[in-house]
């Protein structure tokens, strides 16, 4: 019986410690086992990307206002679902001139799913993306940063590499003035900035934008899209691979 409740013990501890695996290799800001991943881009260049996920929603208009005033050019990730239900919003989003990104359909975290789940949520998205108008170049961003091995692998099949952030402000502190503060005393040349904004429990982001552009402006930095920030790993001297880039 002891031998029996030893070997059950050991067994219970062995699927802890492979979950407690998977959760941090589906979150890792530094390995995944398929194609690129980027969480910023090496360069000496004073250029960051400001990124927005989910969305559109309730607070749209005042964003590209605040950007508008601001003379600046964000990267939007939106879920397909949502750009279902706002549709036009979606549309004076690209109207305005920012980028959009793929943040899957359903919002739900990409691990353990299968192939087809994956495909779907992601192709009925890019979909979407290209009716509310954007003809460019589309990234991926997976929800909560979470992949594991399907996601990885679609993505790096389809030439995409998949793209995090390396200043997430929100994680850390809730007021708009720490924000600001937050960013600030992180940033470095190539960083991509997460922010969420879309919807008003996300009042306290939203008001925290205009002062980061202002801060890091007055700091020397430009404000770059994901996809222009990414060109600073291919052009000239900046044909350096990123840190952030890790390949199978």
């Amino acid at each position: 019986m002891k031998k029996k409740i030893k070997v059950t013990g050991i067994a219970i501890l062995a699927v802890i410690a492979a979950l407690y695996l998977i959760n941090e290799l589906s979150k890792s800001r530094s390995f995944q086992f398929f194609g690129g991943l980027v969480t910023s881009v090496e360069t000496d260049e004073k250029t960051v990307a400001l990124t927005f996920d989910d969305g559109p929603g309730i607070n749209t208009d005042d964003i590209l206002d605040i950007l508008g005033k601001h003379d600046v050019k964000g990267t939007f990730y939106l879920t397909g679902s949502e750009i279902e239900n706002a549709f036009d919003d979606g549309v004076s989003i690209v109207q305005e001139g920012h980028e959009i990104g793929n943040h899957s359909y359903s919002h739900p975290r990409m691990v353990l799913k299968s192939p087809s789940f994956i495909k779907g949520e992601i192709e009925k998205t890019d979909a979407l993306i290209r009716q509310i108008g954007y003809e460019g170049e589309i990234t991926f961003r997976p929800p909560y940063g979470k992949r594991l091995v399907v996601l990885p692998h679609y993505l790096s099949s389809n030439e995409r590499d998949t793209i995090l952030w390396n200043i997430e402000p929100e994680s850390f502190v809730s007021g708009s003035e720490d924000i600001v503060l937050h960013v600030t005393e992180n940033i470095k040349p190539g960083s991509i900035i997460l922010l969420h904004v879309m919807h008003e429990s996300r009042r306290e982001s939203l008001d925290s934008v205009g002062g980061i552009i202002t801060s890091l402006k007055e700091g020397g930095y430009t404000f770059v899209t994901v996809s222009e920030l990414l060109e600073y790993r291919k052009d000239g001297e900046k044909n350096e691979p990123s840190a952030s880039r890790i390949w199978p």
